[in-house]
């Protein structure tokens, strides 16, 4: 819903100037990508702590950081097979540290119902990236579904900012799935093979 052209390109000229600046510094697109993952990680760990809406907060600021190291790739002709691989790679450890934080932070309130949830949505967000990956690897286009990483992200920190954290879970529980579902019925129609 949020990868859209028109979206990609507002967010393009918003963060372009950054891009231009971060050309000029020698830092490349792979070290932002490890940055990243770091940022992420703090962030789960700021949720961890009990720090919930900072953490909302920050997580907004590192998903913008998330997009730099694709544009900066672009921007300097830096970009490669291996720099994509581990940008997606390391985005499912980004999005794993961040839950993870979610996770240890209900199990210290012993909110055992959220402690399921957080499993369910990553085990969910993992076969979103998984089944486009694999339809990918088939030579098949996948962009559809309506739970990408942009909307978990953008559910996950009103969860964390407005302290709604169960109602976020539960949507994500459901959404994630519901969109690798979709991905399947996507390749099955493209396939047009029924097993």
């Amino acid at each position: 819903m949020l990868d859209n052209a028109a979206t990609k390109e507002r967010v393009r000229r918003l963060i372009n100037p950054f891009v231009l600046a971060l050309a000029r510094t020698g830092v490349t697109p792979n070290m932002l990508t490890v940055i990243g993952v770091a940022l992420n990680t703090c962030v789960g760990l700021i949720i961890a702590a009990g720090y919930d809406r900072l953490a909302g907060v920050l997580l907004i600021l590192t998903s913008l950081f998330d997009l730099l190291d694709g544009a900066l790739a672009k921007a300097t002709g830096k970009a490669s097979k291996f720099g994509a691989f581990l940008d997606s790679t390391l985005d499912r450890y980004s999005e794993a540290a961040v839950l993870l934080g979610v996770m240890y932070f209900s199990l210290q309130r012993n909110l055992i119902l959220n402690v399921y949830l957080v499993y369910i949505v990553i085990v969910g967000s993992l076969m979103v990236s998984y089944t486009r990956a694999r339809a990918e690897g088939l030579g098949l286009e996948c962009r559809v579904g309506w739970f990408g990483r942009p909307e978990r992200v953008v559910v996950l920190c009103a969860g964390l900012i407005f302290d709604l954290m169960l109602p976020a879970l539960i949507i994500l529980a459901i959404f994630t799935h519901f969109t690798a579902l979709q991905r399947m019925i996507h390749v099955q129609r493209l396939t047009g093979r029924r097993r």
